[in-house]
């Protein structure tokens, strides 16, 4: 038998010419293979981008868009969207006593069955949105005149517009209008009366009043620097909205934002609240079960049997909210102390599977305390169904605060939210629908965009869906 001394060549990697190909999956963990399945769905990312457009539109919007939204701007009442305009630096309103001929007859000497219709109707001087001043020529045979405005031409008698007012003596001619005025076509019409009826007559002329700004106005909002040296007749920029005006001129952009602030403060911080709530109620009971998960469960269910808008009054009562206040914090006590018991279950449920696997009863043998099971390992083995429990509860609180404030129990004015926005827009939603159309839209763009979001979160962190990618 010969002795064989190994060598350094002995122990050298051995060479094969057969090629061997390696297909391997990279290691990734289960919030990096949700990620990226949740990016697979175009529909949750375009609602998670609307979601961080609304955070940047509610955090930093105020800042980009500097505009006091409860700052009133009476010439431009519920104005619609448009782009900048200027108006016209006048003086403070003089009043007008009108012109009453004294050479005509205030009374007619007859009543006759039919008389002419009024001549030579016209603007006084300049119409603008602080008044419009019309004269017109008398008539005779008429006691009085009836003055009409409408904001299309009129196309009979019955369709003259809306009753102004009226003149008492056929020899006063004249008649100021200052109601509510924009800086649009409007159509006014003169009908002849008798003191009591009128003659089926009319004329009819169009007057675009121009837009113009006091000197006192202008020196409020900060346009002019000093009233006393400014020029009048000066045209001068005013604020732009791009949204338009409510019903008392303030910018609907600006109201929108700081809307949204109550809006999703309440979205966001109750169901947060009462979801932490659910999880920790959910998680004791279904780790314990027994007799104690009884208990714990029907006390939740006798929660989910409470009238939410009968505890909504009496928590309003309780904390001395009167009609026209705003109910936010009650409302957050309401939404916090009743709407738990959803995720409670569905902690409770999913506790039930969790703390039967392998791993929890190592733990157990190892010592650990039943606290520290439950907040250490099965909870945070339940945050995917928590994150879908949260994106559905957060609409679902919008859209509680938003009819909560459209009925007049939430949010009041002048304090904004989407909601009581909403109410306040339905009054003039027929003359102007941009009052109850924009806070409208961001509800249902809200509401819209976290339920989808809600629904890729689901697939996504569903564990059984990675098996079958």
């Amino acid at each position: 038998m010969t002795d064989v001394t190994p060598t350094a060549e002995d122990f050298s990697p051995a060479t094969s010419s057969i090629s061997v190909e390696q297909i391997s999956r990279p290691s990734l963990s289960y919030w990096q293979d949700a990620w990226i399945r949740l990016k697979k769905n175009t529909r949750a990312i375009i609602s998670l981008y609307i979601v961080l457009s609304l955070a940047f539109f509610t955090l930093l919007g105020p800042i980009f868009w500097n505009v006091d939204p409860s700052l009133q701007d009476l010439n431009q009442i519920s104005q619609a969207p448009s782009l900048p305009k200027t108006a016209v630096l006048v003086g403070q309103y003089q009043r007008w006593s009108g012109i009453v001929l004294e050479d005509f007859p205030a009374e007619p000497a007859d009543y006759p069955d039919s008389v002419d219709a009024v001549t030579d109707l016209r603007p006084f001087e300049l119409a603008t949105t602080q008044q419009v001043r019309l004269v017109w020529n008398p008539v005779v045979g008429a006691a009085g005149y009836n003055i009409y405005r409408n904001q299309r031409l009129p196309e009979n008698f019955n369709d003259l517009g809306l009753p102004l007012g009226s003149t008492y003596g056929g020899n006063e001619v004249s008649y100021e209008d200052r109601l509510s005025l924009e800086s649009r076509p409007y159509y006014y019409a003169v009908v002849p009366t008798d003191g009591l009826d009128e003659y089926e007559v009319y004329t009819v002329i169009e007057v675009t009043p121009s837009m113009i700004i006091t000197l006192a106005e202008a020196s409020d909002r900060q346009l002019i620097k000093d009233a006393n040296v400014a020029q009048t007749g000066t045209a001068l920029k005013l604020e732009f909205h791009p949204f338009g005006t409510d019903y008392l001129g303030r910018d609907m952009l600006a109201r929108l934002m700081q809307g949204a602030r109550v809006s999703l403060f309440i979205g966001i911080v109750a169901p947060f609240i009462y979801v932490i709530m659910g999880i920790v109620y959910g998680g004791f009971a279904g780790y314990f079960g027994g007799t104690i998960d009884s208990l714990l469960m029907r006390f939740a269910d006798f929660v989910v049997a409470l009238p939410f808008l009968l505890f909504m009054i009496l928590f309003k009562i309780a904390f001395g909210i009167g009609p026209g206040e705003s109910g936010i914090f009650p409302m957050l006590i309401a939404l916090v102390l009743l709407l738990w018991p959803a995720t409670a279950r569905l902690v409770r449920g999913q506790v039930l599977q969790i703390r039967e696997q392998g791993y929890i009863e190592a733990a157990r043998l190892l010592g650990a305390k039943p606290h520290y099971l439950i907040l250490r390992h099965i909870i945070p083995n339940t945050m995917g169904v928590i994150l879908v429990t949260l994106t559905f509860a957060v609409p679902a609180a919008i859209f509680t605060e938003a009819f909560l404030s459209f009925i007049g129990m939430g949010v009041a004015p002048p304090t904004p939210s989407w909601g009581s926005m909403c109410n306040e827009g339905v009054k003039t939603m027929l003359s102007h629908p941009h009052e109850l159309i924009f806070p409208a839209v961001f509800i249902s763009i809200t509401v819209l965009a976290f339920n989808l979001l809600g629904d890729g979160l689901t697939e996504a962190l569903d564990s059984r869906m990675r098996s079958r990618e």
